[in-house]
Order: structure tokens, then C-alpha cells, then sequence
């Protein structure tokens, strides 16, 4: 196995853990895989989002190649706007871009969109 394969099971496994203690508390939406054709200035931005009872409770921005002021600058614009919000409520925001990160903006909203949507379905199909 090389270094690099080591760290990405370790990842895996790490973000395993996370959603299993996330998912006693609520239900959460891991848009790695869902999402992975969208794409920010330098990659792809996965996102944790934590749902409770229909009520998003938190998003979090997981490790990517975007450059970190520009990708904080985007995550405290746009995160902001879906806490609290109901899933249908979230897929109705229509947020602007943050100035300067206009590119780790686009995909954090499409990244969230696919999200909200994923869950949509699962929840229909119960």
C-alpha cells in the first residue's frame, strides 16, 4: 500500500465515524460521492450536511484543493443562509456568490442543491 492509499482509508474511515455519531443525532448527507462531478476553483468540495427532524442543522466543509481564504470566505457567506431552514425551504435560496470565491461558491450551492435533493428522494421513497 503507498502513503497515499493509507491516508485515504484513513480518511474513509475517519468520515465513517463521523457519520455513524452524526447520523444518532440526525441524518446526514455525505456529498463526496453524489455530487463529485461538481467542481470549485481547484476541485471538488465535499460537504457533511446534518438534517434533524427535516431542519438543517449543520453543513461542513470537508478537505479539498480550494485555497483556504477564498473557500472560508465562501463557506461563511453561503452556510448561513440553510441553517435553520427546512429542506424544502433550503432548495427555494437562490444566495449570491461570495465576492472573490465566486468559483468555491458555485460549487458549495450546487453541492448543497444535490444534497437536499438526494435527501428529498430517500425520504419520499420511506
Amino acid at each position: 500500500m503507498t502513503k497515499q492509499s493509507v491516508a485515504t482509508c484513513a480518511l474513509a474511515a475517519f468520515m465513517l465515524c463521523i457519520a455513524a455519531f452524526a447520523e444518532a443525532k440526525g441524518k446526514v448527507i455525505y456529498t463526496g460521492e453524489i455530487a463529485k462531478k461538481v467542481q470549485g476553483y481547484a476541485g471538488t468540495t465535499p460537504l457533511n450536511i446534518t438534517i434533524e427532524d427535516g431542519i438543517i442543522t449543520k453543513i461542513e466543509a470537508l478537505p479539498c484543493n480550494e485555497t483556504p481564504k477564498y473557500y472560508k470566505r465562501a463557506q461563511k457567506a453561503i452556510f448561513p443562509q440553510y441553517i435553520g431552514k427546512t429542506v424544502s425551504q433550503a432548495l427555494k435560496i437562490k444566495p449570491d456568490a461570495a465576492t472573490g470565491a465566486t468559483y468555491s461558491s458555485k460549487a458549495l450551492i450546487s453541492n448543497i442543491k444535490i444534497g437536499l435533493n438526494n435527501y428529498k428522494k430517500s425520504a419520499k421513497k420511506k
